[in-house]
Parts: C-alpha cells; structure tokens; sequence
C-alpha cells in the first residue's frame, strides 16, 4: 500500500477526457473549440500535478485554534484567468456575498466537511483538520472542475453543454473525497483501481447530497452531477448509480459508456484505462446495498465502504476483487452474520465481481 508520504501524481477532473474528447469534434465550432480549450488546461494542470508531487505540496496546516468539528474554508476568484489561487473573496465565517457561485462553493466545501466530520470523525480531508481552498470562474469558459491535490477548482461552463460546476454539491464532494483517498488508500489512478478511485469520489459525492438534502436511500435520486447539463443536453446527469448507462444520450456529448456488471466491463487505453467509465459497477453494488438496506445511506452502506477506504488493507493497486473482498469482510466484523453481510454478498454477485 502507498501511504500518504508517496502520492500518485494525481490530477482528478469531474468530466472525463474522453468526454471532452468528443465535444471537441463536434460540429458546432464553439463548442468544439471551448473543449478543446478545456483540454488543453487540464493537460497543463496535470503537468503541474506532477511537478508539485515531485516537488512537494506546500504544507497546509489548520489555523491556531481551530476546532475540530469546524471547517476552515477559504474561496478564492481567479476572475477567469488562470492563475491559482486568485483573488481572496470569502474565508471562514464571512457572510454570503452576491456571487452565488462563491456562495454555493463555500457551502459546498462545508457540506463534504460536516459529512466527514458528523458521520466518520473525520477532521476535513486529511483527517488532521486540511484547510478547504477553491478557486471559482476559472478560465474562460472552462468545462471542468478538478482536485489538484491541494485546492478545489471550478469553472463556470460554456452555458451550451455545461452549466456552472458549483451547482451540484455532489460534484464538489466528489472531488474533495479524491482528496480523501490520497490521504489514505492512495488508489492508482489507472484500470480497476482507477475505477475504485473514481468510485469513492461518486459514493461519497452522493452520500454528501443526499446528508445534506435529509434523503433516504429511497428518496435519493442516485445522480451524480444532476443539473450540470445545459437545458439543450438530452440527459440527466454525468452518471447514474443506480442505472449506469443512461445518465446521458445526446446527439453532441455521445452516450453515457458505463456499465453496470462485468459482462459489460470496457476494456480501454482511453480514460486512464476506463477509470470514470467502469466505476459504474461498483457504483452499482454500492446502490445495491444502500436500497437493500433503506434508511441513510451514509450509515451501514457509508460505515462500510468508509472503513475499508481508511482502513488501512486496501491496497494501492487493488482490484474490483479485492476490494469487494475487503467489505465483506468489514461488514461481518462490524455487523455480523445479518443483513448487512447479506446485502454486500448479494450485490458483488448481481455486479458480477467474484470474492475471496
């Protein structure tokens, strides 16, 4: 396993290379151009990521007196430029200003800390109380927002094909929980444990939307990226958790690829090997789990797959296998013989991943 004194020189994006790939030839010039735009910042950002894990991340330390169960939230505006972090506009207690994507991203920073916090006991992102910095309206109609292994960055969209990636909280959650795995686990970003990074960020960008809104497993629409699509999109989501597959079928943006079994798994070089494309089957047994036992799903399903991330035996370089092992195992320590172990069994067999 990789500690977190070894980062993978991760650069993580909510919306997939190969889901730019295809703006990018589309026969809307302006559309075309602003993905290509987009792509062309990510490839320098994750140039940067590298040097920065090469180099070292400045250390961020909670300032003197901060309290445990509190954020520490720090927005920034880079006034699309694209110079981090920016320009300060709200730190930790300033009152609501008129920018409502400021407003949205210092709550959303706030939603994934209290769900860490209040549910897990965790103390922000690195479990040791990681001040929360986010850079808002950066660049020019970018259509990404990222975790680049020390800050938040979000962009507003191009208003054609996505909106303002500060609206779905579930997106910021993701994001940050890619944080949270490279302080723990530290998944390669790459094939199965690739799709397991991409995973965790979905589980719990939903688990954090669904805290916030008081859902229960029942109610939750299990949607990641719900209302991120521009209203000319034919679809409803960047991807579903409980359907894959059919989050999105637009003439422009293509079909959403997930799968949701391992009869379908996508054997790729592209997307890091399939990485936001085959974490649709094990977001699915996790939806799997979460329905079977109804209530919140932050709770048994949540404890579940929260422990064996931070647990300590999962494996950089695991497999869909390894990790279904290691739940089954996690949810029979901490739960027994009953429900909870039958749930988790009965999904990795309807996903089709075997266990040990």
């Amino acid at each position: 396993m990789t500690t977190n004194g070894g980062f993978e020189p991760v650069f993580c994006t909510i919306i997939p290379p190969h889901v730019l790939d295809t703006l990018a030839q589309a026969e809307d010039r302006a559309i075309a151009d602003k993905a290509r735009r987009t792509l062309q910042q990510d490839a320098y950002e994750r140039t940067s990521r590298r040097l920065t894990t090469v180099l070292g991340a400045p250390a961020q330390a909670p300032p003197a007196g901060a309290a445990e169960d509190k954020p520490t939230r720090t927005i920034h505006d880079a006034r699309h430029k694209q110079d981090l972090p920016g320009k300060k506009v709200r730190g930790e207690g300033d009152k609501p200003g008129k920018d409502a994507t400021v407003n949205r991203a210092y709550a959303g920073l706030g939603a994934t800390f209290d769900l860490f916090s209040k549910t897990y006991h965790r103390n922000s992102i690195n479990g040791e109380g990681l001040p929360l910095n986010a850079t808002v309206h950066f660049g020019e109609d970018y259509n990404n927002a990222f975790w680049n292994g020390e800050q938040m960055v979000f962009g507003d969209g191009d208003g054609e094909i996505f909106l303002d990636f500060t609206l779905p909280v579930d997106v910021i959650g993701h994001e940050l929980t890619h944080g949270v795995t490279q302080y723990t686990a530290n998944l390669t970003y790459f094939g199965q444990p690739g799709a397991l990074n991409e995973h965790f960020s979905d589980v719990f960008g939903s688990l954090i939307k669904q805290y916030t809104l008081g859902q229960t497993a029942t109610e939750a629409d299990w949607l990641i990226g719900a209302g991120l699509l521009a209203p000319r999109v034919t679809g409803t989501a960047l991807r579903s958790m409980k359907a894959p597959g059919t989050a999105y079928d637009d003439d422009v943006l293509g079909k959403d690829p997930q799968p949701a079994t391992m009869d379908d798994y996508v054997r790729t070089g592209r997307d890091n090997g399939g990485v936001h494309i085959n974490s649709g089957i094990p977001n699915h047994a996790f939806f799997l789990v979460a329905t079977a036992l109804a209530g919140h799903s932050w709770e048994r399903a949540g404890q579940i797959w929260y422990d064996v991330l931070t647990g300590g035996e999962l494996d950089s370089q695991a497999s869909f296998t390894d990790f279904a092992t290691l739940t089954l195992a996690k949810a029979r320590a901490s739960y027994g013989e009953g429900e909870e172990l039958q749930a988790v069994t009965k999904a990795w067999e309807q996903v089709g991943v075997p266990t040990r």
